[in-house]
């Protein structure tokens, strides 16, 4: 029996390496849906003298290959496009952390304070047969100049936390955005266009769910 290209495709399952729920509403927007949920545990600390640009690609990597060998063990799975990405946001060379303490965001939040500053989202695509196909992302982001009780009030709302560079565009953090240059999911944490293109690149049906959109 023979099959279309698209139908061979279609026995490879697409595996998003995360957890977040951001990034899987982003690519669900764009009508992907991933068969599976497979967040890589790696050590993301900046290599010394590491670029952002340099790390997000490295961290992207690191992610895709781990997801990659845990669907490779799980028989309902097997082979199949993994889809990682990873944000870096920079003043600079200056990499800003992913905030975890309260500290730490009010001092990222101070420091982007009426500055411009980068974010880069570096995604990696494993393919069935192995090969990695990458994309780099780069928006620029201006902060308005923040008040102590700004920044004192978004620091209690707790939406910094596991963010890079303390603060969530697609939430409260909003409102400090005056300007922005680039791409807008890119700062959420996933560039569609980017992942569209990749996924398509390798022959992944990347349209197939639109057909069910009302």
């Amino acid at each position: 029996m023979l099959f279309t290209s698209e139908e061979k495709n279609l026995r490879y399952k697409l595996v998003l390496a995360s957890a977040s729920p951001r990034r899987l509403a982003l690519m669900q927007q764009i009508g992907l849906e991933p068969d599976a949920l497979l967040p890589a545990d790696i050590d993301e600390t900046p290599e010394k003298s590491e670029s952002p640009r340099d790390l997000a690609r490295r961290l992207a990597r690191l992610k895709a290959r781990a997801a990659r060998k845990v669907a490779e063990r799980d028989e309902a799975i097997g082979p199949s496009y993994v889809i990682a990405a990873d944000t870096v946001v920079a003043l600079g060379r200056r990499i800003l952390p992913k905030t975890e303490m309260i500290e730490e965001a009010a001092e990222c939040l101070r420091m982007l304070s009426g500055r411009a500053h980068r974010v880069y989202t570096a995604v990696a695509l494993l393919t069935p047969m192995g090969a990695l196909r990458e994309r780099l992302v780069e928006t620029r982001v201006r902060f308005k100049r923040l008040s102590q009780d700004e920044i004192e009030s978004y620091v209690a709302s707790e939406e910094w936390r596991g963010k890079a560079g303390g603060y969530a565009i697609q939430g409260l953090a909003g409102s400090f955005v005056v300007k922005l240059v680039g791409s807008y999911p890119n700062v959420v944490g996933m560039p569609l266009h980017e992942v569209m293109t990749l996924l398509e690149g390798e022959g992944y049906p990347v349209r197939l769910g639109w057909l069910n959109v009302a």
